[in-house]
């Protein structure tokens, strides 16, 4: 049995909403409701490798590369030909033919949190002081376009956060410049069976200090500028007070066999709960990928060899990472949501192709020259190997990708215009991305 800790009522709350505090902020009280511009509920799991797996341990073997190039691990045949991949993956290499790999994606940003806001958000400018990005991130984009979509359920949510710098932070939450209500909530601690809604006199009691707020700024204000906080203060109020969300928090309610296939394990469960979340209406879930394992000094996939020995991490967590992810994959396929709930499983960037050595471990070093990227469902092509590195797995050679062409894939498949314009402070407009969607997933 698992020991993780379950999650408290304070973030099953989190997951709901930010929170009717924030709801009062001034920058709520400003906000217009945002337009939805799709009407299909299609969604995206985001499977976020924090720390940066390597491309040569995955899915971008190089066996015929000299020997401080191609790593420890042998590569294995998958069910689609032409597409090997690493020996401990044999779970997905059975379930191949339904995702679809990208070899060619490279960036200019080798530190961890520039990494996640040149990927998540497309631009590397970072806050001043801070890890986090001065451009929206990906959920917080769909947090304001797609706001509403679901009534009673979170447009976005973020599962397993990490302390950065102060508060928590987790992989594509980050609202950048705009007010900080299109933050996407954490829910952190690990997950419970069952997410009991909130106590009715705490919620009175609630209730009325946001009262008191609606009333002491509706006394301020004369210019019209609260038109719009009935409508956020509405969302907030479905999301404690209707069922949607507190059923689709509760793991109890799955098969049992359901949950048996995904494991016991906080990893498991939480990527159990991502599924149950978009099959719910819920239009953005990241999750952050562990990297741990038996006997592993490993806590993420940042395999320097001054951290640990690369081998023995990757030997401890590919096992059930490739269990979770396949489970997931079949999951998605055989409950009919392949064409509507698109799966992307990246980290911020690859590693160095030539191995460290330190103290008879070894590592690979950050590295956006190269990185490797599974996608699954949306409706896109599957089975298929998009571009490819050289034969050290140094550059792309065929089909160059940016972080930019990701985003504009996964914001067509969200019905986002991915050149849809926003104005920073200075009124400068950023297009959402500068790149296209990837023809070969469309």
């Amino acid at each position: 049995m698992s020991t993780e800790p379950l999650a408290s009522r304070r973030d099953l709350l989190s997951a709901g909403m930010i929170g009717l505090a924030s709801l009062a902020s001034p920058d709520v009280l400003r906000l217009r409701a945002a337009q939805t511009e799709s009407k299909r509920h299609t969604s995206v799991i985001l499977l976020f490798v924090h720390g940066g797996p390597s491309h040569l341990e995955t899915y971008d073997m190089k066996p015929d590369a000299p020997a401080e190039f191609r790593g420890p691990f042998k590569p294995i045949k998958t069910t689609v030909p032409g597409l090997d991949i690493c020996e401990h993956l044999p779970k997905q290499a059975r379930v191949a033919k339904r995702f679809s790999v990208i070899r060619s994606c490279a960036h200019d940003q080798a530190n961890h949190f520039e990494g996640h806001t040149r990927f998540l958000a497309g631009y590397s400018k970072m806050k001043a002081g801070t890890a986090e990005s001065h451009h929206p991130m990906i959920g917080s984009v769909v947090n304001r376009y797609l706001d509403g979509r679901v009534p009673g359920l979170p447009t976005a949510v973020a599962i397993n956060g990490v302390c950065v710098n102060g508060p928590d932070y987790s992989p594509g939450i980050a609202q950048g410049f705009w007010p900080g209500h299109f933050r996407v909530p954490i829910v952190n601690g690990g997950i419970r069976d069952s997410a009991p809604r909130l106590a009715r006199p705490e919620f009175d009691e609630r209730m009325t200090l946001l009262k008191r707020f609606d009333t002491m700024r509706r006394d301020l204000d004369t210019t019209g500028a609260l038109d719009s906080m009935d409508v956020h203060t509405r969302r907030a109020v479905e999301v404690l007070t209707t069922d949607k969300a507190r059923v689709a928090f509760d793991l109890s309610r799955e098969n049992p066999k359901t949950r048996a296939a995904y494991g016991d394990d906080y990893f498991g469960r939480e990527v159990l709960l991502a599924r149950r979340l978009v099959e719910s209406g819920v239009s953005f879930v990241s999750v952050r990928v562990p990297g741990s394992g038996p006997n592993s000094m490993a806590h993420d996939w940042d395999d320097h060899a001054v951290n640990w020995d690369m081998l023995t991490a990757m030997r401890a967590r590919l096992p059930r990472y490739d269990h979770v992810v396949a489970t997931l994959i079949d999951d998605i396929y055989d409950r009919g949501l392949d064409e509507d709930v698109l799966l992307i499983v990246t980290g911020e960037f690859g590693r160095t192709p030539r191995l460290e050595q330190r103290d008879g471990r070894i590592g690979r070093d950050h590295y956006p020259g190269a990185m490797s990227i599974l996608v699954s469902g949306g409706g896109i092509p599957t089975g298929e190997v998009i571009g490819a590195t050289n034969a050290k797995g140094e550059h792309p050679t065929e089909r160059e990708l940016d972080p930019h062409d990701i985003l504009a894939t996964v914001y067509k498949h969200l019905g986002i215009d991915p050149a849809r314009e926003y104005l920073d402070p200075t009124g400068r407009p950023f297009p959402l991305t500068r790149g296209t969607p990837i023809k070969e997933l469309v």
